[in-house]
């Protein structure tokens, strides 16, 4: 009898762990939270688990199901070490999709060697370099985040009109900062700036009074970098405001965010650049329902962009009415994109709600999303500047 017992339980047990397994899908986050952007991988994956939530607390979501998001760290910058992580959130995790991979370089690693060859739809929603447009990606990969092409634009066309005519410039030495060094480049000289002399760095390097020295040897008194914040960025204003050479800094998205501002507070007063963002009903909205669970939406980029992504992806597994990765896939565009009724970030369970009913939705989100034929979009950017030791927004464009 008590065998029998035993039986019994351990055979319910077992069933109770497969009904469960069966009602949970599983949705990969793989960001960079070692290495250079350590510092902002956290907030933008509570951003994305945001969303995860808020679906799963609706019970709408194929009459029930629940998301679960299993992180895994693509170190950035290290594309093994990114592709060895998404095929084991793709084999051992069995997700559906991804949300990620986090910089640029290590997105192109994940989506040709794992994403694209398996047919799982990915999501980047930080990834910026402008190569990513033109990748055989055969419609599975995306991006909430935009690309640097108009993030270099943007920025030359602020240090224009803020006076700066004569630049240098450092970047990282990877897609990211090449993308953007060429981007900016480009728009500035076409605007009658001068570069004195634009240089890449390593990241990871212990020392960078070295590369300090020979971008002080150009002359500019206004330093550019194109880097990131937890890196070699860090340690380029590190050895600049050691040895005096510069004090006049301009940043792109990957230096803007509480751990430079933790590092050097009122050092860096007055330093401006941009990060995605724009100030629209969407973004109010983000921002309303961001601070409720202890994120703050403007402390650093892509926190709406990670909580956009994650949104997007289930609304397709519910459009597409089953988690398979082609059907999903085949749902992105027709969630995100118009005609259908306008959802804002907090409106998830309306939006699974009308899908369920066969009703058509426009995913808007935080950022206004709106898919291009290659899966990109054109984004909203914020002019930010270091005041009393903290980046606040002076625009929105």
């Amino acid at each position: 009898m008590k065998k029998l017992l035993l039986a019994t339980l351990l055979a319910s047990i077992f069933a109770t762990s497969a009904q469960a397994a069966d009602d949970t899908i599983n949705i990969g986050i793989e960001f960079g939270f070692t290495g250079p952007i350590e510092s902002l991988a956290p907030m933008m994956a509570a951003s994305a688990e945001l969303a995860l939530k808020e679906v799963s607390d609706s019970k709408a979501l194929l009459g029930g199901k629940t998301l679960k998001g299993i992180r895994a760290d693509d170190t950035c910058v290290d594309a093994a070490n990114a592709t060895t992580a998404a095929e084991r959130l793709v084999t051992s995790d069995k997700i559906v999709a991804l949300i990620g991979a986090s910089c640029s370089g290590a997105a192109t690693a994940v989506a040709n060697n794992v994403l694209i060859p398996k047919g799982i739809p990915m999501i980047s929603s930080s990834a910026t370099a402008p190569a990513l447009t033109t990748l055989d990606d055969k419609g599975f990969v995306f991006r909430t985040a935009p690309s640097d092409a108009r993030q270099g634009e943007l920025l030359a066309e602020i240090v224009k009109n803020r006076g700066v005519d004569e630049v240098v410039i450092t970047y990282t030495n990877n897609d990211y900062g090449k993308g953007l060094n060429e981007s900016f480049g480009a728009a500035f000289k076409k605007l009658g700036g001068k570069i004195v002399a634009s240089t890449a760095h390593t990241d990871g390097q212990p020392d960078y009074s070295a590369d300090v020295a020979a971008l002080k040897a150009s002359g500019a008194k206004t330093l550019i970098v194109f880097g990131y914040a937890d890196q070699g960025g860090k340690g380029i204003v590190q050895a600049s405001l050691d040895s005096g050479a510069f004090d006049k800094f301009i940043f792109a998205d990957g230096m803007i965010g509480e751990g430079l501002t933790k590092n050097f507070g009122t050092k860096i007063n007055g330093a401006f650049g941009t990060m995605p963002g724009g100030e629209t009903e969407g973004s109010k909205k983000w921002e309303a329902i961001a601070k409720e669970n202890k994120i703050d939406p403007t402390g650093g980029p892509y926190r709406g962009e990670s909580y956009d992504a994650a949104a997007i992806l289930a609304l397709a597994i519910q459009a597409a009415g089953k988690a398979d990765p082609a059907a999903i896939q085949a749902k992105i565009k027709d969630v995100a994109n118009a005609p259908g009724e306008k959802i804002y970030a907090g409106e998830l369970a309306k939006a699974l709600k009308l899908l369920s009913e066969g009703k058509d939705v426009d995913y808007v989100g935080a950022t206004g999303v709106e898919f291009d034929d290659a899966g990109d979009v054109k984004g909203a950017y914020r002019e930010v500047e270091v005041k009393e030791g903290k980046f606040e927004t002076i625009k929105a464009y």
